[in-house]
């Protein structure tokens, strides 16, 4: 991740903090929770187009390099193809992974310090 992404996702996290409880919480902030869409009889899932707009370009920035160069994402692509899933499809999962990954790094709770108190 390049320094223009991480900042935009510590931006996003610094505006934010009470409203990321969670990965889901961080990944809808983003706009990279799956949205229903129904047509007919098909049920399927498509990127939500609410939520912070940078983010999400930096989180689409983030997978398309890894796309492109990272050896356990092109695994992951060739298999989800195979399956049946069109491009747009992986990049919308593939952006939910990352936003996992981000809220792993930036949100992780903190252990409370101990503090030593010295007895005379």
């Amino acid at each position: 991740m390049g320094t223009g992404t991480a900042a935009e996702m510590l931006i996003l996290v610094g505006d934010n903090p009470e409203r990321i409880h969670s990965e889901a919480a961080l990944a809808k902030l983003c706009g990279a929770c799956p949205a229903p869409a129904f047509s007919g009889k098909t049920t399927r899932h498509r990127l939500n187009r609410g939520g912070n707009r940078q983010a999400n370009a930096a989180l689409y920035r983030v997978v398309i390099v890894r796309m492109r160069a990272h050896q356990p994402t092109l695994d992951y692509v060739r298999r989800r193809t195979v399956e049946g899933k069109s491009k747009p499809e992986i990049i919308r999962c593939l952006k939910r992974y990352v936003a996992r990954e981000i809220f792993g790094y930036l949100c992780r709770p903190t252990p409370p310090l101990q503090v030593a108190i010295a007895t005379p």
